[in-house]
């Protein structure tokens, strides 16, 4: 169950909640999140030796704690519960969707100017009474109606946690910090399922509705916890000492005191920087295309073992519980050297090339005597893992790398509304186009996977000719 790239600590669901953190992002994003002051990134520690990240950990422990519990019994109390038909729940998450991708941009762009933090608080908390609002629906056009701002509010939350991340991290330990955060979203999902296991044995309205409002409670708490974050008045998002910044940044930052000019960089400004940016949106395609991974695990792979393979149907749990022990273990390793955004360039072909062959192994499963084939199906995850912790990894460091200190809220919107669009459409494009096509569909799944991530190369290059990538 791992986190989605659009967060580290909240994602979108592909069942559950609409906007609730969930597997896969399992969000970005979550989705929805380090190492020590000095040195490379540590193998898996308890805890963080950065008191921020630790207080960030601690903050993302409660909400994929709630978040994991919904998402544990989100379908089932919205079939069960609310009287909603699979079509109407269908066709509600997918209005929800739409919105969350919509609600990225704008959300990014009122944390660069209101500040991220008191955004991100507002947001946040509309979530806690959207969530509980569930609670009082009685019928589908209002189901619908709240799914859409629930699900907006929470990509819009995702995108603008990211840029919080960049005004309290410094920028060299930025991904490493995520990474770590990352880490803790796949412990609280786990957390959160096992408690909502026990609403799903209970089975029974009161203990659905608890769970709901368990949810809605957790969002109210971070909502408290994100109020009491320290923010250095400065931002910890300037490049530190020694490191090079974006060409351009320095007369920007200097130009501080001049807000509302108008000029690039400044908050005040009325158009969206990163939507002018053309290296950027081609990375933020690019890594769109990478989180297609996400559905190949949730959708794709139960759907292949099921209907295509001899595999027993356990199977299907021993894949989250492969991909979830991996990401645990590997995902700070993974942002060893992404630093710099040419080798972060190379590590998301690295992740590419290691997804396409994950694709297939999996497709390898056909036709093969049930323990061999469920054997070729972990292995097959088990290669998605190590391509999904570098590609998370390499990921999150273009998505700073590439943005100006002072625009974070605009990039991080567009890069979460790429990530948001994958995130709903991929489940769609991966059980008709992949399953349903047998060996080619899993060829043609690899074959993008690996052109996306290795065209991340001249992606960066483009923006370093362009004066936008930083690093050497």
């Amino acid at each position: 169950m791992s986190t989605s790239p659009a967060q580290s600590a909240v994602s979108p669901p592909s069942v559950g909640l609409p906007g609730a953190s969930g597997p896969s992002g399992v969000s970005g994003p979550a989705g929805s999140d380090g190492p020590p002051a000095d040195g490379p990134a540590p193998g898996p520690r308890l805890l963080h030796p950065d008191p921020m990240v630790r207080r960030l950990a601690g903050i993302t422990l409660v909400n994929t704690v709630g978040s994991g519990l919904s998402l544990a019994v989100g379908v089932l109390f919205f079939t069960r519960v609310l009287g909603l038909s699979a079509a109407q729940l269908g066709f509600g998450l997918t209005a929800a969707g739409l919105c969350g991708v919509a609600a990225s941009v704008p959300a990014g762009r009122a944390a660069d100017r209101w500040g991220a933090r008191p955004v991100l608080v507002v947001l946040i908390a509309v979530n806690a009474l959207g969530t509980a609002g569930y609670a009082l629906v009685h019928s589908f056009p209002a189901f619908v109606a709240l799914a859409c701002v629930v699900s907006a509010v929470d990509r819009g939350a995702a995108a603008v946690r990211n840029a919080l991340y960049a005004e309290v991290l410094p920028a060299d330990r930025r991904v490493a910090g995520r990474a770590y955060l990352r880490v803790v979203t796949n412990v609280g999902i786990c957390l959160g399922t096992a408690l909502g296991a026990v609403a799903l044995q209970v089975d029974s309205r009161p203990a659905y509705l608890a769970a709901i409002l368990a949810d809605a409670a957790s969002y109210l708490v971070v909502a408290v916890l994100f109020h009491r974050l320290a923010v250095p008045a400065a931002g910890r998002s300037a490049t530190p000492s020694g490191a090079a910044g974006r060409p351009g940044d320095a007369g920007k930052v200097g130009d501080a005191g001049a807000a509302g000019a108008g000029t690039d960089g400044l908050p005040g400004r009325r158009r969206n920087p990163a939507l002018r940016d053309g290296p950027f949106l081609l990375v933020t395609v690019l890594n769109a295309l990478l989180c297609l991974q996400f559905a190949m695990l949730e959708v794709g792979v139960p759907l292949w073992v099921v209907q295509h393979t001899e595999a027993p149907r356990i199977t299907v749990a021993g894949t989250l519980i492969v991909n979830t022990l991996l990401v645990i273990a590997l995902q700070v390793r993974a942002t060893r050297g992404t630093e710099d955004p040419l080798t972060a360039a190379r590590v998301c072909g690295r992740a590419g090339l290691i997804l396409a062959a994950s694709c297939l192994v999996l497709a390898l499963a056909h036709g093969l005597p049930a323990v061999v084939a469920a054997v070729v199906v972990l292995a097959g995850v088990a290669l998605q893992a190590f391509g999904e912790v570098l590609s998370q990894a390499g990921g999150w460091a273009l998505s700073y790398d590439l943005a100006g200190e002072r625009d974070h809220g605009a990039y991080q919107g567009v890069y979460n509304a790429g990530s948001a669009a994958s995130l709903m459409i991929g489940p769609a494009v991966v059980s008709t186009a992949v399953v349903g096509w047998g060996l080619f569909g899993w060829v043609a799944l690899g074959v993008l996977l690996a052109a996306a991530g290795l065209a991340m190369g001249p992606a960066v290059r483009w923006a370093r000719r362009s004066g936008r990538a930083t690093g050497g």
